[in-house]
């Protein structure tokens, strides 16, 4: 199964559109997210489920806008998957 949904989220000094797309592969679940930097570049990375339930960025090697909006992303996609099972 695949879900895609983009979210608008406040990063670093600007308004940027995150795009996820949920990647279901050998019972993981996992979220490929891009979005663009101030160049139009697009950055991508990937959201992996932590212990606690919540999501956290598989590399550490992201623009500092990005890791700074951990949190917020991580709850992004916890209340999509809350929509889905609604």
């Amino acid at each position: 199964m695949s879900t895609y949904f983009s979210r608008i989220i406040k990063a670093g000094d600007r308004q940027r559109e995150f795009n996820f797309r949920q990647v279901s592969q050998d019972n993981e679940v996992r979220y490929h997210v891009d979005v663009p930097d101030d160049r139009g570049i697009r950055v991508y990375f990937q959201m992996t489920r932590t212990s606690d339930g919540g999501w956290k960025a598989a590399t550490d090697k992201l623009p500092a806008w990005i890791t700074s909006t951990e949190e917020l992303l991580s709850t992004t996609i916890q209340e999509e998957l809350h929509q889905l099972r609604a």
